[in-house]
């Protein structure tokens, strides 16, 4: 699809990493290849296989290798992996990622809780990936979290998302995420946000990542579609959440993202039936209702 095609937007699957890291029972690997597989053929063309960090630091997906060698990878479909540092990186390479993912935070004492460093070093951590991807030809996504507020220090001041965006940008992240980590972004502020970063990284290179902790994720994401962005972060059946935060409920669900946006007319190229049924197998699976307002409303119809 063109990039310039302004009624497009891409959704960024990320129920299998980040909506599936924070579960307490383990996830049989079987279930999170069968997971993807069926992500695969919704139409979706961005989905977040799996994290290659430390499996000490989030066990629910030591198995990121079994995982993503099993999966069946469908042309046009990209499947990113976070990596934490130049030793994640190898383990995904080794297994044929194609396009890897980064993240720091705006928050330097989220930073520091989230990765026991600030967020400078954790920057330098990963620059040899970049380096490293840039001479293999793969793909580097960012993640920039707590641009909207943290569980320790509350506010973040705008400048220091911008600052970090913009960095990510400049080492050569292709796309920069911003992400609500603990859910308390309202649309006005989201908006302002954005349009912040993007006086300084160009629309086209941002994407947005909401958490739905208090009902404004749908909100969120149309204040930034209406500044331009058109790129979505969203978990199918709203898996997720941040353990750091108090009350943090799951990403915002896929399933609802892509009903509003083509009730709005615009074009995901994702087959909604299809994945509302992901979403309520995947929530069936977990042991709970789906998190998902359509995935309710599809069962109940």
């Amino acid at each position: 699809m063109a990039a310039t095609d302004a009624s497009f937007v891409r959704i960024v699957e990320v129920g299998p990493r980040d909506g599936l890291q924070n579960e307490k029972a383990i996830v049989p690997t079987a279930a999170k290849v069968e997971l993807i597989d069926r992500l695969s053929r919704t139409g979706l063309r961005s989905i977040e296989a799996t994290s290659f960090v430390s499996p000490k630091w989030i066990p629910q997906l030591a198995d990121a290798a079994e995982v993503f060698a099993a999966i069946e990878r469908r042309p046009g479909v990209a499947y990113p992996v976070l990596v934490p540092n130049e030793r994640g990186y190898e383990r995904a390479r080794a297994v044929g990622a194609e396009e890897v993912a980064v993240f720091t935070a705006a928050s330097e004492a989220f930073n520091r809780k989230n990765t026991n460093a600030g967020i400078d070093e954790s920057i330098e951590r990963f620059r040899p990936v970049l380096q490293r991807a840039r001479a293999d030809g793969v793909k580097v996504r960012g993640y920039v979290s707590t641009v909207l507020g943290c569980p320790y220090q509350g506010e973040v001041p705008v400048a220091d998302v911008v600052r970090v965006a913009r960095r990510l940008h400049e080492l050569g992240c292709y796309e920069v995420s911003l992400g609500d980590t603990i859910g308390v972004g309202t649309p006005y502020k989201a908006s302002a946000m954005l349009k912040a970063v993007a006086s300084e990284v160009p629309m086209p290179a941002l994407a947005v990542h909401f958490h739905d902790t208090y009902g404004q994720a749908l909100a969120n994401i149309l204040a930034c579609l209406e500044q331009g962005v058109r790129v979505v972060d969203a978990a199918v059946s709203g898996t997720g959440g941040c353990p750091y935060a108090k009350g943090a409920s799951g990403n915002v669900a896929s399933e609802d993202v892509v009903y509003m946006l083509h009730g709005m007319g615009m074009r995901t190229g994702v087959d909604l039936d299809r994945l509302g049924e992901t979403g309520r197998w995947l929530a069936a699976l977990l042991g709970r209702a789906s998190g998902s307002k359509v995935a309710q409303a599809q069962a109940a119809s």
